[in-house]
């Protein structure tokens, strides 16, 4: 098996990728990572508690921003499946893309003085469309690099593994720096808790926007002499719209990326739903100062780390889907357990060292297994273009990668809307510090909390079962497609 999988590859272009072509690809991801990252950790909390927008305002207006989402990527994949420049079909939209992104990531946390609900709920709304729109514009092609480098089964897991390593990493990174450093610095008389402070995220916002500046540049740069060898374009034709959206709707309907995507998106509501949750979790149900919330936040670069070297190593023993099975049972049945155990009155009290550490070194191994399971399951996305060629003679890898990232942007969207009507539920007061809310809201938080974030999951991975394409599928694709072009 080994031997056919490696003459397989050959035969098809595999390019054998440096080090530093898939540092590069993976670079990029840290971008993604850093708007990710504060628009699943930190905008909720930023604009009902600090900005004062009620939180289901929060939540509609990242929810109405999908409709775009579900127009813009589709057409942004399909557009670069079928672009034809000296560039390639990816790259001129990476580059383009540099400027917009890190631009309207520094709007997001820098709303205009003294706006009402209303005006503030329009802002939101207007912004984060077009941060969505500009985000799509570099990942989709970006990530659509994947089943165009390599054919090969297992390098397609490596490569989601440096994505999603940087992904994380650039998040993080941001999060360290905002615990430990920026926080910590805007600390003021009236205000104890820098986290509620508004001068914190403006400073957030202009370094966050530099960083994702600097990633997409240098991935843009960093994988450009790979054009050469990346997939051509299809001949010039003739398109009607109502062609184009026929041909997208034909890709995103393939029976097993259709499982892919409903799952995808009960695991996007689940994570937008955790991350949207995860800092009140810490503030406020587990009751961390600034800096223990920064630790637990450096906690999870171990957890990018052991997902790194766990998911190619899975791929290789268990294949995709069995290994995504199985390692997500454990982790998601285990993610909510802590706070089961609070809820049950089975730990000691907060502020304790044990409570400290438990959920330190718990969060590290519980997310670092939900990052595999996600590499492993995005990694199987890559492995349908092959299929669908086969069945429609079109290569589309950017319509499934728009529609795979799509499915992930509902974490700001359903993901968001579902933690904002836990805490309406809970009681939570808009605007309140750690002191002011009742003991009775941070416990139905955690009631409210615990059966939805499960159901979702067991939603997820029902979806997954039925995929069917495993290592030896996936090899016969290739053999029946290289067999094709070679009769011609």
């Amino acid at each position: 098996m080994e031997q056919d999988h490696a003459q397989v590859a050959k035969q098809n272009g595999a390019s054998g990728l440096s080090l530093g072509t898939k540092f590069a690809f993976g670079f990029g991801s840290v971008a993604f990572g850093v708007k990710n990252n504060g628009f699943d950790y930190l905008l909720l909390i930023f604009y009902s508690q600090v900005i004062g927008l009620d939180a289901r305002l929060v939540g509609l207006a990242l929810t109405i921003a999908l409709i775009a989402d579900a127009i813009s990527d589709p057409v942004v994949g399909y557009w670069s499946d079928n672009t034809r420049s000296r560039w390639g079909r990816r790259h001129p939209f990476m580059y383009a893309s540099a400027l917009p992104v890190a631009g309207t990531f520094f709007l997001v946390w820098n709303p205009p003085a003294g706006l009402s609900q209303a005006q503030l709920f329009w802002f939101l709304l207007l912004v984060s469309i077009m941060i969505r729109t500009f985000v799509t514009l570099y990942e989709t092609p970006s990530s659509a690099l994947i089943p165009d480098m390599t054919p090969d089964y297992d390098e397609r897991s490596s490569l989601m593994s440096w994505r999603y390593f940087f992904g994380w990493f650039g998040g993080n990174s941001m999060s360290t720096l905002v615990f430990f450093f920026i926080f910590p610095a805007f600390v003021t008389a009236t205000i104890p808790d820098g986290q509620f402070n508004l001068d914190a995220y403006r400073l957030y916002g202009i370094i966050g926007s530099g960083g994702i500046l600097l990633a997409i540049l240098l991935s843009s740069l960093g994988t450009h002499n790979q054009i050469p060898f990346l997939t051509q374009p299809p001949p010039k034709r003739h398109l009607t719209l109502r062609k184009i959206f026929r041909e997208i709707f034909e890709a995103v309907t393939e029976p097993d990326f259709l499982k892919l995507f409903i799952s995808a998106l009960f695991g996007a509501v689940a994570t937008g739903l955790s991350a949207g949750l995860a800092f009140y979790f810490l503030t406020y149900f587990w009751g961390f100062d600034s800096i223990e919330r920064g630790q637990i936040i450096l906690g999870t670069f171990i957890a990018a780390a052991i997902a790194f070297v766990l998911a190619p190593m899975i791929s290789r023993k268990l294949e995709k889907k069995r290994g995504a099975m199985m390692i997500g049972f454990v982790a998601f049945l285990g993610a909510p357990l802590p706070i089961v155990l609070r809820l049950l009155d089975l730990l000691p009290p907060n502020g304790t060292d044990f409570i400290f550490w438990f959920i330190f070194f718990f969060n590290i191994i519980d997310l670092g297994l939900i990052i595999t399971f996600q590499i492993l399951v995005h990694a199987m996305v890559a492995d349908v273009v092959e299929q669908h060629e086969l069945k429609t003679g079109l290569r589309s890898e950017g319509v499934f990668t728009a529609a795979a990232i799509f499915s992930r942007k509902c974490t700001q969207g359903f993901g968001l809307m579902a933690a904002s009507f836990i805490l309406a539920a809970a009681d939570f007061q808009a605007g309140a510090d750690a002191a002011q809310v009742s003991s009775e809201a941070v416990w139905k938080m955690g009631v409210y909390y615990v059966p939805s974030i499960l159901g979702l999951w067991f939603c997820m991975m029902l979806m997954i079962a039925p995929y069917s394409i495993d290592r030896k599928k996936h090899e016969s694709n290739l053999r029946e497609l290289s067999l094709r072009k070679f009769n011609g």
